[in-house]
């Protein structure tokens, strides 16, 4: 069963928001509302590490600072 990680959204921009993991069903519905105060939340999304199918020895290395072609951000320092 994954943990979903949510945060409380305070009525007051200047609050910060808590965050709180909880252990659901990929099936069950996100939570709308924090289960012991009732403060509204939303569900956050984290992220991997690196794109799927690639090891770190497939990834290409990035070009020396100012010899990328492109001029991409790469290249801006």
């Amino acid at each position: 069963m994954p943990t979903y990680l949510y945060e409380t959204l305070p009525e007051d921009p200047a609050a910060a928001p808590e965050r709180f993991e909880v252990k659901q069903s990929m099936r069950d519905a996100p939570l709308t509302h924090h289960p012991d105060s009732g403060v509204p939340v939303r569900r956050v999304v984290v992220g991997g590490f690196a794109p799927m199918g690639m090891t770190k020895a497939q990834k290409p290395a990035p070009p020396p600072a100012g010899k990328h072609p492109g001029g991409c951000s790469c290249c801006r320092h």
